[in-house]
């Protein structure tokens, strides 16, 4: 049986990748302690801390229709009238309403909707990272909930994950209102879009922390031709979100993340097909394979806890 922490990079609807290394780890026996993730690797975090396994998961994943929760190429064909109002009055393109009722409801089938009902001793074991962009801080859900005047107990889970997920411009982000003031809360991958180092102590861990990135092995994404205005500001913020190097990974780092190939797809490929789905998955079990082989808790903690 392994223990384990685990940290979820976000990746929009490449964190299918994500399902395919929770299996292969989940048939050595893994057991998560805590969890934590930034936007679609936030959904992942969830699925795993209300008691969802890696198998149902993938079914969630393969069953989800993206173009309900945003499209990129319907972005190109609307009106630049209609992106630009969307931008100005809603501060997004899309709305998040359909993934956050989504997600409301895939908690709900496991009976865990708030996290306190994940929660010992008041103690959250998942971690969701989001931005607070209105005061520009990182915010780590549901404790900092607590500086906007709420109980992080009585937090929604699926409301954290959407604050996590909303990539500014594509999405609208989420409102918060404290003290008569306004703040704007967006995806987590503006501020840290790896948190690996966010279980960390400054002792020897009782158990590893082990990572989940996505990478695209130096492949370039596919350009859209001849972009307006509007287009243009949602691709460099994809690009922003996308552009985490594992070169910049400390060695500490690097030896406990599994890192996946993310086949050259996009954050926001919506129109993802079944087919590329199942390829992330393969990719994603197979690094995982090979993470546990070479995996030796005892050196990590020589080389670099001691």
């Amino acid at each position: 049986m392994l223990k384990a922490d685990g940290v979820f990079q976000g990746g929009g609807v490449k964190a299918t990748a994500f399902t395919g290394a929770i299996c292969r780890l989940e048939e050595e026996g893994m057991m998560w302690q805590r969890l934590a993730g930034t936007s679609a690797g936030a959904i992942i975090a969830a699925f795993l801390a209300v008691g969802y396994r890696g198998k149902e998961i993938k079914k969630i994943m393969y069953e989800l229709d993206y173009k309900k929760v945003g499209n990129i190429t319907a972005i190109k064909k609307f009106p630049l009238v209609k992106k630009s109002l969307g931008l100005i009055l809603e501060k997004g393109i899309f709305s998040t309403v359909y993934i956050e009722k989504y997600l409301e409801e895939v908690f709900k089938n496991k009976g865990k909707t708030k996290f306190k009902h994940i929660s010992l001793n008041k103690e959250s074991p998942l971690k969701i990272i989001a931005s607070d962009v209105t005061n520009k801080r990182l915010l780590i859900l549901p404790d900092d909930i607590k500086k906007y005047g709420m109980d992080p107990m009585e937090l929604e889970i699926a409301k954290a994950v959407t604050m996590s997920i909303s990539i500014p411009f594509f999405f609208t982000p989420v409102k918060l209102k404290y003290m008569e003031k306004e703040a704007y809360i967006v995806d987590g991958g503006i501020t840290s879009n790896y948190p690996i180092w966010i279980f960390d102590v400054k002792d020897v861990p009782r158990w590893p922390t082990f990572g989940f990135k996505l990478g695209n092995n130096g492949e370039f994404n596919r350009t859209i031709e001849n972009k307006d205005f509007i287009s243009y500001i949602v691709d460099v913020v994809e690009t922003t979100i996308d552009s985490y190097d594992e070169s910049y990974l400390r060695d500490k780092d690097k030896i406990r993340t599994i890192s996946i190939p993310a086949l050259g797809v996009k954050t926001t490929e919506f129109n993802i097909s079944l087919e590329t789905k199942e390829k992330l998955y393969k990719e994603g079990y197979e690094k995982a394979d090979e993470f546990l082989k070479k995996w030796d808790f005892r050196r990590y903690i020589r080389s670099y806890r001691i």
